[in-house]
């Protein structure tokens, strides 16, 4: 347990509670988690360090939040592991390339991407509000593997801002599933590429676990509550929050690439 006041903990608590409903209902928890991490931790601790807490305490909100889903929700479990899987191989391939390259050159398309992201689901209000009636062809489910797994778990293992909207967003147009479905489905993922970072982390010992484990106890809280919402109030409020969302992540890494 690194050495940071009690209110601190209380605040990093507050962060997860929160990140871990955001995280259920569409995705990019991590834009609150991380960045509380990174600014309560003490400065002797090594980002490594703030990573591997972040990853201990978001997988239990994940998976929390994929149970949840998985029981009320009609979700193609077998679908979304084979992609989960996918998402694993490709994360690890883009951590072992972020290694040798700076990914400050990327991020500018990565927000291009996703202001025509935000563009098209504000000009589109029809997109993700109800499934298609035809099941996903072999087509598209290897388009959703390759893709949705192999391209967007890349992109996490690379850059990491914004994977599970990303996998949202993917999911609903070449699967045509809903956003709720959507949502179910990318925890799912996320668990799977989660599991593979956190065992990396914990490896190389950059995980502060009594922190994370306090931590992980509000994110399962919010995370849960987060699946609960979503389900309730349908794809129509998924839509509002997927966009502020992709706003957030503009705003963010438009400030880190100019600004910071």
């Amino acid at each position: 347990m690194p050495d940071i006041s009690l209110t601190t903990v209380v605040v990093l608590c507050i962060a997860a509670l929160a990140a871990g409903w955001v995280d259920a209902v569409v995705g990019g928890g991590g834009l609150l988690l991380l960045p509380a991490l990174l600014l309560g931790l003490p400065n002797s601790a090594a980002a490594g360090h703030a990573l591997g807490t972040n990853k201990a305490v978001a997988i239990v909100g994940t998976t929390g939040a994929a149970v949840t889903y998985a029981r009320k929700a009609p979700v193609d479990v077998r679908l979304a592991v084979r992609i989960g899987t996918a998402a694993l191989i490709g994360s690890t391939g883009g951590a072992l390339l972020a290694t040798g390259m700076s990914t400050e050159v990327l991020k500018p398309v990565v927000m291009v991407v996703l202001v025509a992201v935000g563009a098209f689901v504000i000009f589109r209000p029809s997109f993700g509000t109800a499934p298609t009636a035809v099941p996903a062809s072999p087509r598209r489910i290897w388009a959703a593997i390759g893709f949705a797994g192999l391209g967007i778990g890349f992109y996490d293992g690379l850059i990491g801002p914004g994977t599970g909207t990303f996998l949202v967003l993917a999911l609903t147009a070449i699967l045509h599933l809903d956003l709720v479905t959507a949502s179910a489905t990318a925890k799912i993922v996320n668990c799977c590429t989660n599991a593979g970072a956190l065992a990396m982390f914990a490896w190389k010992g950059q995980v502060y676990w009594q922190l994370a484990g306090l931590m992980a106890v509000f994110n399962l809280a919010g995370g849960m509550v987060g699946a609960h919402t979503a389900l309730k109030r349908g794809a129509g409020f998924v839509r509002v929050v997927l966009l502020t969302v992709v706003c957030a992540l503009v705003v963010k890494m438009a400030y880190e690439q100019w600004v910071a």
